[in-house]
């Protein structure tokens, strides 16, 4: 019992990735990108897909230059959840997205839904990324 608080106790004061939401990091102010992104927002929705291009700030992305700002803080927005993270299985939603392309010179290619805790951490980490309409 003791030793399930104490996992409890760390989990929640570190963040199931490390990072909350407004954990921006210390990214780099022009990082550059040129990404796809599909959004299903579950139900019978249609999927949406955004293009953002930085640092120009350009693409079809609703608020793309403030997309750029935001995701340049972010330290390695990209990252899948580490294996073996005890997750909170709380449901977030059927929402699911993918990011495909390049991000600070690297190939992306990233698949966000709202499955559990750490997955719903990730989300909201990028959420800027998947407007909702």
């Amino acid at each position: 019992m003791r030793f399930a608080l104490l996992a409890f106790v760390a989990l929640a004061a570190t963040g199931c990735m490390g990072r909350t939401a407004n954990d921006k990091g210390g990214g780099d102010a022009a990082a550059t990108a040129a990404l796809e992104i599909s959004v299903t927002p579950g139900g019978e929705a249609p999927t949406k897909v955004w293009t953002l291009r930085c640092p120009s700030g350009t693409g079809t992305l609703p608020d793309a230059a403030q997309a750029c700002e935001q995701l340049a803080q972010v330290d390695d927005p990209f990252a899948p959840v580490p294996k073996n993270t005890a997750c909170t299985q709380v449901y977030g939603g059927p929402q699911e997205a993918d990011v495909r392309g390049v991000y600070r010179g690297r190939p992306v290619n990233a698949h966000f839904d709202r499955g559990n805790g750490c997955e719903i951490d990730r989300w909201d980490t990028v959420g800027f990324l998947f407007p909702a309409g």
